[in-house]
C-alpha cells in the first residue's frame, strides 16, 4: 500500500504520514514562535517602563536644578537691579531760606570738619598698624597707604583662677596705642599665671626659671603694661585668638613691621 512505501535509502517517506497523526515538528515550531512573540512583547514593556522611569527621573531632576539656580543666581542678580525711582532733588529757594534748615546744614558741615579733622590726627603721615582682634587681622600704613596686611592671633578671653582668688582674664586690650619699646631676639619673662596655667609652684620673682629664650620671635614691640606684639612658635594658631593677651605674627609680618613702625608710632586695636 502507498502508506506503506519505502524509499531507496530505506527511510520512510517525509511526504508520507499516517492519517490522523499529529504533526510534532510544526506544533513545536509554533510554540517556539509563540514564545518568542511572547518573549519579545516582555521585553518590549520592561524596556518602555525603564524609559518611562529614566524620562521621568531626567525631568525631576531637571527641574530640581532649575528651581535651584533660579534662587542662587537669578533671585539674587534681581535683587540688584536698581529700581527705576530715585529720590527727588530739592533745589527749593524757600527751603534754603529757613532757619531750622540752615541750623542743620551748619551743623552737618561742623561735623564733618570735626570727624576729618580726627582722621586726620589718626591717620597721619607717619606709619602706623591697625588690629582687628575680631577677625584676627592687621593692616599697615604708611603715608595713609596700606602697604601690607595679614594674619594674626590676640587674645582669648579665657580666665584662669586660684584656689586662693588670684585670676586673669587673657584679652588683648583695645584703643589707642604706641610703640614703647623693640627689642631684637627678646626672652619672655614668665608671670605667675603661667606657673599656674601649668600646675606648677610659683617661683620667687628673680628666679632664673622665669625667663625663657627663643619662643617670641626675632622681634617684639611694647605696648605698655607687659603687653607685646611679636613672634611664635606656634604660627599654625596664627588667625586665631588664642593668645594671653599679646599679639602674635609670623616672621616675615613680624620682620616688616618691626621696620617700618618706630618708637612713638601708633597702634590701634579694636
Amino acid at each position: 500500500m502507498e502508506s506503506n512505501r519505502i524509499i531507496q535509502d530505506g527511510s520512510p517517506s517525509k511526504d508520507l504520514q499516517t492519517p490522523g497523526t499529529p504533526n510534532l515538528s510544526k506544533d513545536s515550531d509554533n510554540n517556539k514562535v509563540s514564545e518568542s512573540i511572547t518573549q519579545e512583547t516582555t521585553d518590549n514593556g520592561k524596556h518602555k517602563r525603564v524609559s518611562g522611569k529614566v524620562l521621568f527621573g531626567s525631568i525631576v531632576f531637571l527641574a530640581l536644578a532649575s528651581l535651584i539656580a533660579f534662587f542662587l543666581y537669578l533671585v539674587p542678580a534681581l535683587q540688584e537691579i536698581p529700581s527705576g525711582s530715585k529720590s527727588p532733588v530739592t533745589n527749593s529757594a524757600e527751603l534754603k531760606k529757613d532757619a531750622a534748615y540752615k541750623k542743620q546744614i551748619s551743623q552737618l558741615k561742623r561735623d564733618v570738619q570735626r570727624l576729618s579733622g580726627k582722621y586726620s590726627r589718626y591717620t597721619s603721615g607717619q606709619s602706623y598698624l591697625v588690629i582687628n582682634t575680631t577677625d584676627n587681622l592687621f593692616y599697615l600704613y604708611r603715608n595713609k597707604k596700606l602697604i601690607r596686611e595679614g594674619h594674626c592671633s590676640s587674645g582669648s578671653y579665657k580666665m584662669l583662677k586660684t584656689e586662693e582668688g588670684r585670676s586673669w582674664i587673657f584679652k588683648t586690650p583695645k584703643g589707642k596705642f604706641w610703640i614703647q619699646g623693640k627689642t631684637t631676639h627678646p626672652s619672655w619673662r614668665r608671670p605667675d599665671w603661667a606657673y599656674v596655667e601649668e600646675g606648677l609652684p610659683i617661683p620667687s620673682q628673680d628666679d632664673q626659671s622665669r625667663y625663657e629664650y627663643g619662643i617670641l620671635g626675632d622681634y617684639a614691640m611694647a605696648l605698655g603694661d607687659g603687653y607685646l606684639i611679636h613672634g611664635t612658635i606656634y604660627k599654625r594658631f596664627l588667625g586665631m585668638p588664642v593668645t594671653h593677651g599679646c599679639v602674635r605674627l609670623n616672621d616675615e609680618d613680624l620682620e616688616a613691621i618691626f621696620n617700618t613702625l618706630s618708637i612713638g608710632s601708633k597702634v590701634y586695636i579694636f
